[in-house]
């Protein structure tokens, strides 16, 4: 008898309990990071993260899915904060966006995550963990310019990815810099050794004694000019002073709005891209997960507009699963969806009892924390096995990596999508038909064509040309047993060639499972005979 998920989780527990505490040190900056770059209230961002954990995380069908925050998002938050005038006239739009994510999930549009080709999820993973890499390096030396969870190539800072190591190379923080080295050193050791050598070292992570030491370091070197780390290298969560200016945090959207029609347009397109966001990192979270469980995607489109609603009722950024917090959850060792709960439940106590323990963790161990989970994204094996796949998986798949390191995700994504189906289109185009030379003898020359199982509009270039290539006084056996499906096209160009045939004295033998036809009279009439293999709507139009 199989465990309800209660139980699951329950059993599990001593896995996710440790891998939500390291889930949680790499959300809590980029909750932050997102809300700065956003342009919106930092509190606005932890409320994201916390339903993105909380509500998401038990409403969703995912196990090892974690969601918060959408860096993708930021641009657009941005700019709609700045055109609907103001923060509450925002909200509104999240809370329709969640709606229309609610109605996308009932109309079950999560299919459409399944028509990405394998190469382009594997792309996105590794360009995730090239860009994580590169944009944690700057905060890694102390250089924090640029708000964490800012992804795009270019950067609001005014740099770009690559010109922000060129400028960290002159204000490296000695202090910042030597403890995120020891941090690094920290979960190196506990993941190569530690962790192999007794149950301690897998309950207690790696993570967790990088950020306590971080904070101790801080405490006792934060007076000194050379080796201390200064407030604006830590964590900079919100600190209320009583119970109302906690509660003054949160917003409430402006319903009066709600006739406003750029509302709905921001609202369609968070909807939009919130659900294409977290569509492929449900894709690629199940392709990560050890135990290859199938995230229900229609499910996780009504759990997404669930959290969005709440979020922006509260005065909330919009939520998407988001493969940075999921890939951390899995390379922790986490099994089921209470990872994801518990550390919204983390990120909810953190920031109501102890703000101020936050605001000493150097931004710089954290880095060294996400630069162990995009190393393990993209691992440079990687490459040389896509290479050895072949260019049909290796281009789709660096183009990818490619764009969403000098763009950003969805644009990378987009460019990688679209050289699949040209590399999808070019294999149709050359694989629609098989062409060879049978005899020579009596001198005359005699051709075989077997078609393939399905031949479409896209092959009309190539089977034409063949035709078209044919010589005077020759012999063609037109071989169609093995093809279910001949677009009425197809049928049009072997129509018309059957005219040019008589003129060219090529005699045509036609080989079906109704039989063999010389030279026949009509391709049109005969397959029509054969509605298996016919366009019929094409035919009757």
């Amino acid at each position: 008898m199989k465990n309800t998920n209660s139980n699951s989780m329950m059993a599990n527990l001593k896995s996710d309990l440790p891998a939500s505490i390291v889930v949680f040190f790499v959300a809590l900056p980029l909750c932050l990071g997102i809300a700065l770059a956003s342009g919106a209230p930092l509190f606005s961002g932890l409320i994201a993260g916390i339903i993105g954990g909380v509500v998401v995380g038990g409403l969703s069908g995912s196990q090892i899915g974690v969601s918060g925050p959408a860096a993708g998002l930021a641009a657009i938050v941005l700019t709609a904060i700045g055109t609907l005038g103001g923060f509450e006239n925002f909200l509104l739009a999240v809370v329709l966006g969640g709606v229309i994510q609610i109605v996308f999930g009932v109309l079950k549009a999560g299919v459409i995550g399944y028509y990405f080709p394998s190469s382009v999820i594997k792309g996105m993973l590794t360009g995730i963990g090239l860009i994580i890499i590169l944009k944690q390096i700057p905060h890694f030396f102390g250089y924090d310019t640029d708000p964490e969870g800012d992804f795009a190539f270019n950067q609001i800072d005014g740099h770009n990815t690559f010109s922000e190591l060129g400028y960290m190379l002159e204000n490296i923080n000695m202090g910042s810099t030597l403890i995120a080295v020891v941090g690094l050193s920290i979960l190196i050791l506990w993941d190569k050794v530690l962790s192999k050598k007794g149950k301690i070292f897998k309950i207690i992570q790696g993570p967790l004694v990088a950020v306590v030491l971080g904070i101790v370091y801080y405490l006792v070197m934060g007076s000194s000019d050379t080796l201390g780390i200064s407030s604006d290298h830590l964590v900079q969560v919100p600190v209320p002073t009583d119970f109302d200016s906690f509660l003054g945090q949160f917003s409430v959207p402006n319903f009066s709005a709600i006739t406003n029609p750029a509302i709905w347009v921001t609202a369609f397109t968070i909807a939009l891209v919130a659900s294409l966001e977290t569509l492929l990192c449900v894709e690629a979270t199940d392709k990560l997960d050890p135990d290859k469980r199938v995230t229900p995607t229609n499910r996780e489109l009504l759990a997404q507009g669930a959290g969005n609603v709440l979020s922006g009722m509260i005065g909330g950024l919009p939520i998407t699963q988001v493969i940075v917090r999921s890939s951390a959850n899995i390379q922790s060792g986490g099994k089921t969806k209470a990872s994801a709960i518990i550390h919204g439940l983390l990120l909810l106590v953190s920031v109501i009892l102890i703000p101020g323990i936050l605001n000493m963790i150097p931004l710089s161990v954290l880095a060294a924390i996400l630069l162990i989970v995009g190393f393990k994204l993209a691992k440079p094996g990687l490459f040389a096995t896509m290479y050895k796949l072949g260019w049909k998986q290796f281009l789709p798949f660096i183009v990818t990596v490619l764009g969403i390191i000098f763009t950003d995700l969805l644009i990378g994504i987009g460019l990688g999508l679209l050289v699949g189906i040209v590399v999808i289109l070019l294999k149709s185009y050359q694989n629609s038909h098989f062409l060879n030379i049978q005899d020579q003898s009596n001198g005359r020359v005699r051709f075989k064509m077997t078609l393939a199982e399905e031949v479409t509009f896209f092959n009309k270039g190539a089977i034409l040309k063949e035709l078209d290539a044919l010589p005077e006084n020759s012999f063609l056996e037109l071989d169609v047993r093995q093809t279910r499906y001949l677009d009425f096209d197809i049928i049009e160009i072997l129509e018309n060639f059957s005219e040019k045939a008589r003129s060219k004295n090529i005699d045509i033998k036609l080989i079906s499972e109704r039989g063999t036809v010389e030279n026949p009279e009509s391709f049109i009439k005969f397959f029509n005979l054969m509605p298996r293999i016919i366009d019929v709507k094409k035919k009757s139009a």
